[in-house]
């Protein structure tokens, strides 16, 4: 039995051999590889400028970390997504659109809605402490005013009254005399009140559907069968139809207005 051997693969034999050994005889080459030096330490401040650098740095880190649950106080995105959760719960969609998305959607509707406020805040607050023009408190006092204005706009005087009177504080004279400790937790019970109505009227016209299809279903001796496998299609055309998430997301910016 005869093996032929193609002329390329004897060539590329031939490479190899070679190849390896010039490999072989040369030394290997050491690469140098860069490892980096880690240094965390703790030195005595010259003065007290690194203490008080020291301290900025730590209250940054410290308000990032809270971030989230800042936007979610003192922000438009409790009533956003709280109306944006009712209208999946009434369009008994299970878990469409997710999780992520809702809450995706209902931060840059925040963000929309919140875009004057932080703009004021931006030309009051960060710009003249950027510039070196007023010192960290001064730019918080001044940041908070356009945010507790937002927050006066939409909170109930009966929530204000109800944190006042658990505080066991004075009544106040004017807006100003009220603490922001009182004002935000006031601010997000008003907030949940709102989101609650405008959930409700969501929840009319599917409720209706659902009725509808459960009375024709049982007319028709059709127990066994799950009224939402019905009225789903119907609840989502309905949808489609009106045009639903414009109408939706309209109605939440217009309800800041």
């Amino acid at each position: 039995m005869s093996i032929r051997l193609s002329p390329w693969f004897l060539v590329g034999l031939i490479l190899f051999i070679f190849g390896s050994g010039q490999l072989l005889a040369e030394p290997p080459r050491e690469v140098p590889i860069p490892i980096p030096k880690i240094d965390i330490g703790i030195t005595e401040a010259k003065g007290p400028g690194e203490v008080a650098l020291s301290l900025q740095i730590l209250f940054l880190l410290t308000i990032l970390t809270l971030v989230p649950s800042i936007v979610i106080m003192v922000t438009s995105f409790i009533r956003v997504l709280v109306v944006l959760s009712f209208a999946q719960q009434a369009l008994a969609t299970q878990q469409l659109p997710p999780v992520q998305v809702m809450t995706t959607l209902a931060l840059f509707i925040t963000l929309f809605i919140m875009s004057p406020t932080l703009i004021q805040m931006n030309e009051k607050a960060l710009k003249p402490y950027m510039a070196a023009e007023m010192t960290v408190g001064e730019a918080l006092n001044e940041a908070q005013k356009p945010l507790r204005d937002f927050m006066f706009r939409y909170t109930r005087e009966k929530d204000i009254g109800l944190f006042l009177s658990l505080s066991k504080l004075e009544r106040p004279k004017t807006k100003d005399d009220v603490p922001t400790y009182v004002l935000i937790p006031s601010f997000m019970i008003s907030e949940l009140t709102t989101a609650f109505q405008m959930g409700l009227l969501l929840f009319i016209p599917f409720v209706v559907i659902d009725m509808v299809v459960a009375s024709v279903l049982m007319s028709m001796g059709m127990i066994m069968l799950p009224p939402v496998m019905i009225s789903l299609p119907f609840k989502v055309l309905l949808f489609v139809m009106i045009d639903g998430w414009h109408l939706l997301t309209r109605s939440i910016v217009m309800s800041f207005g």
